[in-house]
């Protein structure tokens, strides 16, 4: 459903993003938020899939700040390097092509972040100040070390009981600090949500999933 297009970042940065548009009108528009994987197969299908549920959804190769089209499996040794990557991107930067992503997709209504890892923890950070009405998380990487802000629209978070990456310590500090926001807590592990991963539990994905469209029917309708 979906294609790459060339985007380019306020500070002459450009990047690819793979954009895909709904069958009929918009409903609004979301920025799919990359795992420390890349904008690979996996992200590519989510992105699609709401685009199918009316949305222009967009997943920017945050990545390409490092090298174009980079993508990792999910074995062990793949996902230090997918790591070694990740902190190679400064936030600043990430902030800066997400941004980009969100001008390219506003005509089409209210914009929500959706993230996924360390894409769930950019989503926790870009509520705090860019144009979005509304953010979704998913297992937000280090949200526990980022709590020095709130976000300032709506925002979703999904966390796995199981999560060995996230104590449920963190999630409940979160809570604490940011009550109006919605936590939802899935019996299951990190990563719940990709069906490429050993991780994947997919009762909770759907759930998780169902939630999210219901929070996008309120805040972006």
């Amino acid at each position: 459903m979906g294609e790459w297009q060339t985007l380019m970042a306020r500070d002459g940065h450009t990047f690819n993003a793979w954009l895909a548009a709904p069958p009929a009108q918009p409903r609004g528009a979301v920025v799919i938020l990359q795992e420390i994987f890349g904008v690979n197969e996996h992200l590519r299908q989510v992105t699609d899939q709401y685009a199918a549920e009316g949305y222009v959804a967009i997943a920017p190769a945050l990545f390409d700040r490092v090298g174009r089209s980079i993508t990792c499996g999910y074995s062990p040794e793949e996902a230090q390097r997918a790591r070694g990557y990740m902190l190679q991107v400064k936030r600043e930067d990430a902030l800066r092509d997400i941004t980009a992503a969100i001008n390219v997709v506003r005509h089409a209504g209210r914009v929500a972040l959706i993230g996924y890892c360390w894409g769930g923890l950019l989503a926790w950070l870009g509520a705090r100040s860019l144009p979005v009405h509304a953010a979704v998380s998913y297992y937000a990487s280090r949200i526990g070390e980022n709590l020095d802000g709130v976000p300032s629209v709506p925002m979703l978070l999904h966390f796995g009981e199981q999560d060995t990456m996230i104590p449920l310590a963190d999630v409940e500090k979160a809570r604490a600090l940011f009550p109006q926001g919605i936590f939802h807590l899935y019996p299951a592990g990190h990563g719940f949500n990709c069906n490429q991963r050993d991780s994947y539990d997919a009762s909770s994905a759907q759930l998780a999933f169902q939630r999210t469209l219901a929070f996008l029917q309120e805040q972006l309708h």
